[in-house]
């Protein structure tokens, strides 16, 4: 049996990722995160039955691997973990907020074995200035809540054809960062240079759509809430198992 996400605020966030797709990559621009709280009681409980595996994808080439995690890339979860969700997102991206909660439901049931590795993609007008503030907002120890309120405020500071990407501070400020500093932290060269990195693994990964998921190195072989579900698992079942 495959192990169903719940159902729920995750699935009506899945069902809402369905049917927004993904965000493509702009035409006009090319792009240059512990877990939080975990989702409700009545969502866990709609849970388990172990999930056979999937069709056997091959992991990336080595030398693409390679380019999934930087040593500086933000991390969700258990820093250590054996199993690695790689997720390229966008925080202006409407599918990348909806497929948050995923994203915190996997973490809840595997808080041990799995940790979320996340790349930016700014494919959005006013993505590079949020991605400013969250990695600002990182060296305050904020970013997994300010991640989580730029998805929950989304329509505020990026609606389509008026983003106001200013408001990312103010959002930042009221999730607890000292905003003066962020603004400090946020003009260093160290952060040009993760947009910058940011932009050429995208290109060699040709990742065009956010959110974009590899688990262990391996991409999805569907989009969609399931196959990410699946896919952990049975890599997770992988892990268990090894000798």
């Amino acid at each position: 049996m495959r192990l169903r996400i719940g159902l729920s605020l995750v699935v009506a966030a899945a069902l809402a990722a369905t049917v927004l797709g993904t965000c493509s990559q702009s035409k006009d621009k090319a792009a240059p995160l512990a877990a939080t709280t975990p989702p409700p009681a009545e969502t866990a409980a709609a849970l388990p039955a172990p999930a056979a595996a999937p069709a056997e994808i091959p992991p990336l080439a080595d030398n693409l691997v390679a380019r999934l995690v930087r040593a500086d890339s933000p991390v969700l979860g258990r820093a250590d973990a054996p199993v690695t969700i790689v997720e390229f997102l966008d925080p202006a991206c409407a599918a990348c907020r909806a497929f948050a909660p995923v994203v915190k439901q996997v973490l809840f049931l595997y808080p041990e074995e799995v940790r979320v590795v996340v790349r930016y993609a700014a494919f959005h007008p006013g993505s590079e200035e949020a991605i400013h503030v969250l990695e600002a907002s990182r060296k305050q120890g904020k970013f997994a809540d300010v991640l989580t309120a730029l998805f929950d405020r989304q329509e505020e500071w990026a609606a389509h054809g008026a983003p106001k990407p200013e408001r990312t501070w103010d959002i930042a400020g009221e999730n607890g960062v000292d905003v003066a500093r962020a603004r400090k932290d946020a003009s260093a060269s160290s952060v040009v240079s993760v947009l910058n990195r940011e932009t050429d693994d995208i290109v060699a990964l040709k990742v065009e759509r956010t959110p974009t998921f590899f688990v262990n190195g391996r991409p999805l072989p569907d989009f969609g809430a399931q196959e990410l579900m699946d896919l952990v698992a049975a890599e997770v079942a992988r892990v268990k198992s090894a000798p």
